[in-house]
């Protein structure tokens, strides 16, 4: 029984620190990051932990101005936006 509990709590353990890490905001994450290179990591873990503290965009891409493929250009605000509108139904009365 002492294994099985010990295994789960690891398990538990390691899966609430994932999700923490996974949720936290990216600025605390980021110092979080900086502070755990001060110690003695795996280094299995400096390139995460060193991309992490260098990140500098809240989604880590080229920026919000930018879109993919449009190599770097600003996109027009008065160019109408491509899409199908919303349509609300009412729900069925019983």
């Amino acid at each position: 029984m002492g294994l099985q509990t010990l295994a789960v709590a690891l398990v538990v353990a390691g899966s609430f620190v994932y999700v923490a890490w996974s949720l936290m905001p990216q600025a605390l994450r980021r110092r979080l990051a900086i502070r755990l290179l001060r110690l003695p990591v795996p280094a299995r873990w400096l390139a995460p932990l060193q991309r992490t503290a260098q990140a500098t965009g809240g989604c880590d891409c080229s920026g919000c101005d930018r879109t993919p493929g449009q190599g770097g250009r600003v996109p027009s605000p008065t160019r109408p936006v491509s899409g199908q509108p919303l349509v609300f139904h009412r729900p069925k009365k019983r």
